[in-house]
């Protein structure tokens, strides 16, 4: 019968797979990633993984709740210090970009949705209200709402829409690198300017 992890043993265990994931699912992905090549910096079996998580998405998605509350804060903290819906709309689509710029995970949902969607496929309900409440761009696109602030668009096609502009960066090459920042400035420009009303 195998020996039981000591709570610090367990500690350890679950810092180094986290780290592994963190890794190894920004380089390669969800699907790519196999339970080998998680267990190996924690020296532990392939069975043994499950003592810590319930599958690859359920690490995948305490990588994501860890850095949430920071990004929430952040993007919270843009939205609300906006004078106006198209000003608030620009700040956090630009801070969106620096976001996804700076964490190659975060970059890795945006451009891979299937990994997003495998994972909300293993979230219980507890964890889902955890993760939409992490999220503060809903409750500010309500609130324009009902200001009046937002022309009249269905919510697919607005997320749609700012979602294509969180696409952009994967395409700085073939924009060039010269006019990348003015291209990615306008086009944020454009689009608050364009989804909102003054």
């Amino acid at each position: 019968m195998p020996t039981p992890f000591t709570a610090e043993d367990r500690a350890r265990i679950t810092e180094l797979l986290v780290d592994a994931g963190r890794g190894l699912f920004a380089a390669q992905g969800l699907r790519k990633t196999s339970l080998d090549d998680l267990v190996a910096p924690a020296g532990i079996a392939k069975s043994s993984f499950y003592a810590f998580f319930d599958s690859k998405e359920a690490l995948y998605l305490e990588l994501m709740l860890r850095q949430a509350p920071r990004l929430h804060e952040h993007l919270a903290e843009v939205l609300d210090e906006a004078e106006t819906a198209r000003a608030a709309l620009g700040g956090f689509l630009r801070a969106t970009v620096r976001m996804l710029d700076e964490n190659p995970l975060y970059r890795r949902l945006v451009t891979h949705p299937e990994e997003m969607r495998a994972v909300a496929r293993r979230m219980g309900p507890d964890e889902m209200a955890r993760a939409e409440r992490m999220l503060p761009l809903p409750g500010f696109l309500e609130a324009a709402r009902r200001k009046g602030q937002l022309i009249e668009v269905d919510d697919d096609e607005l997320l749609g829409v700012l979602q294509s502009v969180l696409l952009l960066p994967l395409h700085r090459q073939d924009i060039g690198e010269q006019r990348y920042p003015a291209v990615l400035d306008r086009l944020i420009d454009i689009v608050a300017a364009g989804l909102t009303k003054e």
